[in-house]
């Protein structure tokens, strides 16, 4: 215990209709595990062990201030295969098995699939329901579109899509969401987790089985400075699959998901700046408005699951070559905060990436926080992402560019980013030069073309093959060039006449 921060030793959140407490739980235990192996909760799947299936999807209620101070639960689908229990203290975890009312009743959202014929094998059934529920509860009369982004993270193998997508449009017709459990008693649930938020710091288990979920920013400063070699969790959409895929030892633990400090999103006519622990939810609505390129990018950064729990911060911490942020983040010269105990520091965005797993983070140093510049009046922006399967995939290679346009139509400035290159998210510098002076024309980015191979030496993995990789490059700055001249509409007409 430090600063005078209170320590409590249980971890506690209300799970369906129960309050519960654990003093005693392994800091890698897995929701899934706990659900299926401890409280005989089967109803969620284990499919795929990696976040990916959504067979073991279930909501988790959260506190979030709104902009006048009161306090709103809000419902998020996450994937329970990679969510550890100890980052779930102060939570309301909701299982399929808290749907059907007491005397059997099946939910809405269970006789929608049930009627639309939206089962077949049934797998993936409660996951899919549970994703659903969500939407349900945010939109009770929803869009096709809104449907299928909800689905993005659950994969059904027996290709039931279609009746999926009529039952999430019928649940409405068997039940008001007004009269729904979770909507009625959500004055309840507020005032239930709000009991259970003290301020306080966990701390459960010892040495590499120890829990640590601070209970402030400061808090997890000086848990941090004390305990260098813990691994910080906060969406452990990436830290999951170590112990769940690669059984790495990655303990004691460091829990940072409930910190609202974290989880501020501020805006500026010059600037947005998140917190490290903002979600690629609650980042979506301001980046996509202030940089509508990213819309459509965004939506494929995993499924919702994964965008539910995933955060900027832990995207730019883990520092992997392939993450969806760094790129266009670093064509837009972004900074992060990193803070090691009171001391902070300003690093751009782009040096922060040394080589392969080392970042420009010093023992006890984490990211607090990224700006994001606004993009200047002029100035064109793109980002584009390949990938195998366009939703919920990790990228092959992500590209972002940014240019700047002289009065004669030469290139005043030029940005351009890929992560899935090389060892590190990485500028094309190269590439920048052979560019910076000359005309904007199909001439200068044919000439450009070769420097690719200068700035970058890609790898062949499972993905996509070295050769792949630099000719997709190569096409994407053919892309930005046709969309940015308007000669890529004048194409698609010539083809279509």
């Amino acid at each position: 215990m430090g600063g005078g921060t209170m320590t409590r030793h249980s971890i506690r959140f209300v799970l369906n209709d129960h309050e519960v407490e654990l003093s005693d739980i392994a800091a890698t235990t897995t929701l899934l595990d706990w659900l299926r192996l401890d409280r005989r909760l089967r109803g969620s799947k284990e499919g795929c062990a990696e976040g990916d299936c959504g067979a073991c999807t279930v909501l988790i209620g959260r506190l979030k201030q709104t902009s006048s101070g009161d306090d709103e639960l809000v419902y998020e689908s996450v994937t329970a295969c990679i969510r550890f229990v100890g980052s779930l203290d102060g939570c309301h975890v909701v299982t399929v098995e808290h749907l059907a009312d007491a005397g059997g009743a099946l939910h809405p959202v269970q006789q929608a699939m049930v009627a639309e014929h939206g089962s077949q094998c049934g797998f993936c059934t409660p996951g899919i329901v549970m994703s659903l529920y969500g939407l349900w509860m945010r939109r009770p009369e929803p869009s096709t579109a809104e449907i299928e982004t909800a689905l993005q993270g659950n994969l059904c193998r027996c290709t039931g899509y279609a009746p999926i997508i009529r039952a999430g449009k019928a649940i409405s017709s068997y039940g008001p969401v007004a009269q729904d459990r979770l909507v009625a008693e959500r004055r309840r649930n507020i005032d239930r987790l709000k009991a259970l938020r003290d301020g306080a710091r966990v701390e459960v288990g010892e040495g590499k089985n120890r829990i640590i979920v601070p209970g402030s920013v400061d808090d997890l400063a000086a848990v941090y400075a004390e305990n260098p070699t813990a691994t910080i969790v906060s969406g452990s959409t990436d830290v999951g699959l170590w112990v769940t895929k690669f059984m790495r030892d990655i303990g004691p633990l460091v829990f940072i998901g409930g910190l609202a400090d974290l989880q501020g999103v501020s805006e500026t006519p010059e600037a947005v700046t998140l917190g490290a622990g903002v979600s690629y939810t609650d980042a979506g609505p301001v980046l996509t408005r202030r940089f509508p390129a990213l819309a459509g990018y965004w939506h494929r950064i995993g499924g919702e699951q994964v965008r539910n729990m995933g955060t900027v911060g832990g995207n730019i911490a883990n520092g992997s070559p392939i993450g969806d942020t760094p790129p266009p983040f670093i064509v837009l010269g972004a900074t992060i905060v990193l803070r090691k105990g009171a001391t902070r520091r300003t690093v751009p965005l782009e040096d922060y990436f040394v080589a392969y797993g080392k970042q420009d983070r010093q023992p006890g140093e984490f990211v607090e926080s990224v700006t994001v510049p606004a993009l200047p009046e002029g100035d064109l922006f793109a980002v584009y992402k390949i990938s195998k399967r366009r939703d919920e995939d990790i990228s092959a290679a992500a590209g972002a560019f940014r240019l700047r346009l002289a009065a004669d139509d030469t290139v005043a400035a030029v940005r351009i980013a890929f992560g899935g290159m090389a060892a590190t998210p990485k500028r094309a510098k190269a590439v920048e030069a052979a560019l910076l002076g000359k005309p904007w024309t199909q001439a200068t980015v044919e000439a450009a073309l070769p420097a690719f191979a200068t700035d970058y030496k890609p790898i062949t993995d499972m993905r996509a093959s070295a050769e792949y990789r630099l000719l997709a490059a190569q096409n994407l700055l053919r892309r930005f060039h046709l969309e940015t001249t308007g000669a890529g509409e004048a194409l698609v007409r010539e083809v279509a006449a």
